[in-house]
């Protein structure tokens, strides 16, 4: 059985690593912020806290920067089919969007399958088979993740809030329910656990 890690780092961005923890997780496509944003991000964390510069790049990434291969439905459709693969398996999947360039997902940990695992297998399934549908050969995500435990029961619905408005926040649609590769609807329909 795979070692959670607890706390830790790759060298980018400090991540939890525990059974039972319910994370929020942000991931995106390796061409979501362009070179000038991460160099301007990276001259102002001097005058940045954390905060500031998280919600600087989800402006960004609502943007809508780059190729935005999660546009496509084929491949959303792949995304949401990857998440529920495993779901009541290795996590229990609570809420999610798949955005133009990036995604918000919110997962239930289960011992013995560490976050980092999670990911890295959702992630090259998704980029071999993206590639072949879309019909090209290169990077397709960004090395690393953003993740943030949670910490409350107030916590949790915000992260949902957060999650479910993300599309009306970019200006995709007026209403959560009407994104299309999203856990809104079933929300609503009190179909996933609230």
């Amino acid at each position: 059985m795979a070692q959670h890690k607890g706390w830790h780092s790759r060298g980018y961005l400090p991540h939890f690593d525990a059974p039972g923890i319910i994370q929020g997780i942000t991931f995106r496509l390796y061409d979501a912020l362009p070179a000038r944003v991460i160099q301007a991000l990276v001259h102002d964390k001097v005058t940045m806290n954390d905060s500031q510069r998280r919600t600087r790049i989800e402006e960004y990434l609502n943007a809508g920067y780059g190729a935005c291969y999660l546009r496509d439905p084929r491949i959303a459709s792949l995304v949401e089919k990857v998440f529920f693969y495993f779901d009541n398996e290795c996590y229990r999947l609570l809420a999610w969007v798949i955005m133009p360039n990036h995604v918000h997902v919110l997962i239930e940990l289960y011992e013995g399958f560490p976050m980092g695992q999670v990911l890295h297998s959702w992630k090259s399934y998704i980029a071999l088979e993206a590639n072949k549908i879309l019909g090209r050969k290169g990077d397709f995500w960004f090395e690393d993740y953003f993740d943030r435990y949670i910490r409350d029961e107030r916590h949790y619905f915000n992260v949902v809030r957060y999650i479910h408005e993300n599309p009306v926040k970019a200006g995709l649609v007026e209403k959560a329910e009407d994104w299309e590769f999203s856990s809104a609807k079933l929300w609503s329909a009190g179909s996933l656990p609230a």
